[in-house]
């Protein structure tokens, strides 16, 4: 029996409405909550031959709230089975809510690092953990969030560089202020730093690496953007933040650093992801 032409249309319309409607259920219910994980091979020419195959797992913006603690527990549990040797973590561990400006509440947001740090601190690497803060992690209390990032066993690098250490051979982990909100300061980061040995830098806003590339480091590692939280095909992010739009996600090399963009655990405005799911990255370092 034909079918005349408004049941046609009428279908169509139909099943343009139950798309339409399928993919703002998994923008909105699944991906959001659903972390991958990224599997990088990095070559780094000055890291010590004693280190190559070394792993490093990095987590980004994880803006800890009611609607963000899932994916942050499926990550924990996931990078506990992936056992990296040091994990990283690059800030954004809560969120400063847009009307907290004119509520004047903005420090009650640093009570989120509380359950945030607490979740993190299960994972045990046998290198270590560290971390840097964000942009929301500035505009709120920092000290506050350091204080409790730090009590959980995790030291916070605020223009400081550490070195990580295997008999001999050692390479250095620096981590700068918040770009954004803070005062980052290179010269300060790496002034312990013998030039001939190797950085890898973390810093939460990507674009910071226009800079970094003027100082001797071999990786950056950045999030921020949060990939713009939707990724249309052809088009890209349909917004990014500031200092998270050159970079916004994936590798790069920029001159000699090489720079890699995480896109994170966390929302921010709305609990939605499309074509950007959660990421955890885990680096394998290889020495060149």
């Amino acid at each position: 029996m034909p079918v005349s032409r408004r049941k046609f249309l009428q279908g169509a319309a139909a099943a343009t409405a139950a798309g339409v409607l399928a993919i703002g259920v998994d923008a909105a219910v699944f991906e959001p909550n659903d972390p991958k994980v990224v599997r990088l091979e990095v070559s780094i020419n000055r890291l010590p031959e004693v280190f190559n195959g070394l792993t490093i797992v990095q987590l980004s913006d994880f803006h800890y709230g009611e609607l963000c603690a899932i994916p942050i527990r499926k990550a924990v549990e996931i990078v506990k089975k992936l056992q990296p040797d040091i994990v990283v973590l690059t800030g954004d561990f809560i969120t400063v809510p847009v009307w907290s400006h004119f509520l004047h509440d903005k420090n009650r947001a640093a009570n989120d690092a509380e359950p945030c740090a607490r979740m993190l601190r299960e994972l045990k690497p046998p290198m270590g953990m560290f971390a840097v803060l964000g942009n929301h992690d500035l505009n709120s209390d920092p000290r506050w969030i350091t204080e409790i990032i730090e009590s959980n066993g995790i030291p916070v690098l605020r223009n400081r560089s550490i070195p990580i250490e295997k008999g001999s051979a050692r390479f250095w982990l620096a981590g700068v202020d918040d770009v954004l909100e803070g005062k980052p300061d290179l010269d300060l980061t790496l002034h312990a730093v013998p030039p001939a040995e190797s950085v890898i830098l973390l810093a939460h806003e990507p674009d910071f690496a226009d800079q970094a590339t003027r100082y001797p480091i071999d990786l950056q590692l950045s999030g921020h953007s949060h990939g713009g939280q939707i990724w249309l095909p052809g088009i890209g992010a349909p917004w990014l933040p500031p200092l998270g739009r050159e970079y916004p996600r994936g590798l790069r090399k920029i001159d000699n650093l090489s720079l890699y963009t995480n896109i994170g655990l966390g929302t921010i405005r709305l609990p939605i992801r499309l074509n950007c799911p959660p990421e955890i990255t885990l680096l394998t370092l290889h020495s060149s």
